[in-house]
């Protein structure tokens, strides 16, 4: 069964798991949507299920200075209640954010915020280097795919494996906050700065 967007985008809104496991649990489901919320449940990845649709307009701003002040990170990251806000364990988290952040430098916070035109000029670069290798322009789809999932994992702070725990992503990390606190919890935005950089660049 052909899964798209609007699918990924129901399951996700559904269970507040990360955009790429969505996908694959409806593939792995044939598109059934019970199915994949097991799954992704199984997985312990849809413990924010129905948390997503709540306001989250609380939360923190966490920062992070390392290497001796050349680089630092401020990110936001909101929760429903001051209460949360306020619990050792969200404040660890955002905090480890922000680490993460200064680490892996991301460029934007999910896959949904990468501007269209960046992503447009990503697939024909890789149309380009499939054309130059003879690849058949039946297989470009799926090797596309795989391609811009590497791309996402690279530029999209959800998508990257967290600093602290490699096994799981970041969205994965939100995902189990959620979980533990009852809370709809979201990134919200995040500047990182490095001493000298132009801000264009």
């Amino acid at each position: 069964m052909e899964i798209n967007s609007n699918m990924v985008k129901e399951l996700r809104t559904k269970t507040g798991a990360g955009m790429m496991d969505c996908k694959e649990a409806l593939k792995a489901s044939d598109g059934d949507f019970e199915k994949a919320i097991d799954f992704l449940r199984k997985k312990g990845l849809s413990a924010a299920t129905k948390r997503s649709s709540k306001a989250a307009k609380d939360g923190t701003v966490a920062s992070y200075i390392h290497m001796g002040g050349r680089i630092g990170v401020l990110v936001e990251v909101n929760c429903e209640t001051d209460f949360v806000a306020k619990t050792e364990d969200f404040q660890n988290m955002a905090r480890d954010l922000a680490m993460h952040i200064a680490a892996s430098n991301p460029m934007y916070v999910r896959p949904e915020d990468i501007p269209e035109e960046a992503l447009n000029r990503e697939k024909d670069i890789y149309k380009s280097q499939l054309k130059e290798e003879g690849k058949p322009e039946k297989i470009w789809d799926k090797i596309i795919e795989g391609k811009l999932k590497k791309y996402y994992e690279d530029v999209c702070l959800t998508e990257q494996k967290f600093i602290k725990n490699t096994d799981i992503t970041v969205a994965t990390l939100v995902s189990n906050m959620i979980a533990k606190t009852g809370e709809n919890i979201v990134i919200r935005r995040f500047a990182r700065f490095l001493l000298g950089e132009d801000s264009n660049s």
